[in-house]
């Protein structure tokens, strides 16, 4: 994201990517204004005399918003609301929706911007970290995933031809080379720079027998893991080997953040769940961190009790403690969508 202009109210932004409107979805609020160009249907000629016509038109409007529509699968985020500035030929207080892309230029005015919100901000537009592929594998199948700010995207699953117990059929390939293969052409595609690889017991070992290329190797972290599948990938990102590649990605942070939430949670020491637990835990100015997943947000403005989540988030900022957006895409995300969908990091113990 490229923030083009701002002032204390305003941000003048430029959307350069998927993850910028995973951003944003988090930070438009109900009340915002919302300004920028966007296509509305106008009605030319003269109703009268039955000659009218209906055009699509680029048209400057500024809107107050009244809900916001994130599909990841889409990449598109519609911000719909009431139009409050406008040409003469649009209605002020007609609906219109912004349908906001890659591309998009748009200014977002609040009455008042949280610290987390305008954090946001400025890790979107902050210089892009390297890019990293994380690898799961055994001697028989094997994982692929391009890390991502609001997660990770799985690439593909294959599985190797390899020989079974008392089986006498002759192997012809190398099922090592083939992932080693793979990675070298998604390092390409995607001009990755760390490679995290990762298997249980000795696997590693044998596929590393089959790394020659010295610039890959350069990029290729090896890592241990319990299991091979989509799970494993969160297991491995709390790895003390790969949190130095990984030191400044989002979704690293936010996996270690619920780790210590769920320590917590055992031990029964500081930590809150829940909206009502939460709730309460800030209200009584103990909450450290405050971590809310993305798709709770969401659901509290279809369920309509936006005002509320939003009233913690403002508490917990005034009494000096930290607001964390969770994805709800990663493992770590989906475990706190299990516990409410939010919870806290408490500075001291309190009873419920």
């Amino acid at each position: 994201m490229k923030i083009l202009s701002r002032n204390k109210e305003e941000f003048k932004l430029k959307i350069e990517n998927a993850d910028d409107l995973w951003y944003l979805s988090t930070i438009v609020d109900a009340g915002d204004l919302v300004k920028g160009k966007s296509l509305r249907k106008i009605k030319i000629g003269d109703s009268s005399q039955g000659n009218v016509k209906i055009i699509k038109k680029p048209v400057f409007l500024e809107i107050k918003v009244e809900k916001v529509e994130f599909a990841e699968t889409s990449n598109v985020l519609r911000v719909l609301g009431i139009i409050t500035q406008s040409p003469e030929e649009v209605e002020h207080g007609d609906h219109h929706s912004f349908a906001l892309e890659e591309g998009s230029i748009i200014t977002i005015h609040k009455e008042e911007w949280l610290a987390y919100q305008t954090e946001r901000l400025r890790e979107a537009a902050a210089e892009k970290q390297g890019r990293i592929l994380i690898v799961i594998h055994d001697r028989e199948e094997a994982f692929f995933a391009l890390m991502k700010k609001a997660g990770y995207t799985l690439l593909s699953h294959i599985t190797g031809d390899v020989q079974k117990k008392g089986d006498d059929k002759s192997i012809t390939k190398n099922f090592y080379r083939e992932i080693l293969d793979l990675v070298q052409e998604y390092v390409d595609r995607y001009t990755i720079t760390s490679v995290v690889m990762a298997s249980p017991a000795f696997w590693k070992e044998e596929l590393a027998k089959e790394l020659k290329d010295e610039v890959l190797k350069k990029k290729i972290i090896f890592a241990t893991c319990a299991t091979v599948g989509k799970t494993a990938i969160a297991e491995v990102l709390r790895r003390d080997e790969v949190k130095k590649a990984l030191q400044q990605d989002r979704m690293t942070h936010e996996v270690n953040l619920v780790e210590d939430l769920l320590t917590e949670i055992k031990k029964n020491n500081c930590a809150a769940y829940g909206i009502k637990q939460t709730e309460e835990a800030t209200n009584a100015g103990a909450v450290k961190d405050l971590l809310v997943a993305d798709s709770f947000i969401q659901e509290s403005r279809r369920e309509n009790f936006y005002n509320r989540l939003d009233a913690i988030m403002k508490t917990t900022e005034s009494t000096k403690g930290k607001v964390h957006i969770i994805s709800a895409e990663h493992e770590a995300g989906k475990k706190l969508v299990g516990l409410g969908g939010i919870a806290a990091l408490l500075r001291y113990k309190i009873s419920y």
